[in-house]
C-alpha cells in the first residue's frame, strides 16, 4: 500500500512539473520574464538584451506570456506607435524559481570552469 501512495505521489509530481514547464519550460520565456523584470519594457530593447532571440520567436513568447496571465501588452497610439510590456503581478510567483534557478546556474558554470581550469 506504500508503494502505490508514493507512486501516486510521485506521478502528481511529475504531472505538476510538466504543467509548469509547459508554461514556462521554452527556451526563451524566462529569459523574456528576466528581461522585463529587469526593466526592459519595448520589443525591441527586450530582443537587444537577449542575445540570438528573432523578433518571430519574441513575439510569440510575449504572447504566450500574455495568454498564460505573466505580461500585459500596453499600446500607445502616439506618433510613433509605442508597444510596452508589463509583468503582471502573477509573474512575482515565479521569483523563486527565478531565484534558485539563477543560483544554481552560477554555482554550475563555477564548478564547470574550475574543473576546465583543472584539466589545463
Amino acid at each position: 500500500m506504500e508503494n502505490v501512495i508514493s507512486t501516486e505521489k510521485c506521478r502528481n509530481s511529475i504531472k505538476a512539473l510538466e504543467d509548469a514547464m509547459y508554461v514556462i519550460g521554452g527556451k526563451w520565456t524566462l529569459r523574456v520574464i528576466i528581461a522585463l523584470k529587469d526593466g526592459h519594457t519595448r520589443f525591441n530593447d527586450i530582443q537587444r538584451t537577449i542575445d540570438g532571440i528573432s523578433a518571430k520567436v519574441l513575439s510569440s513568447v510575449l504572447k504566450d506570456l500574455e495568454e498564460n496571465g505573466f505580461v500585459k501588452r500596453k499600446v500607445d497610439i502616439g506618433v510613433p506607435v509605442v508597444v510596452e510590456y508589463e509583468l503582471l503581478s502573477y509573474a512575482e510567483t515565479l521569483q523563486e524559481v527565478l531565484s534558485a534557478l539563477v543560483s544554481w546556474g552560477e554555482m554550475h558554470r563555477e564548478k564547470v570552469i574550475r574543473k576546465q581550469e583543472e584539466l589545463v
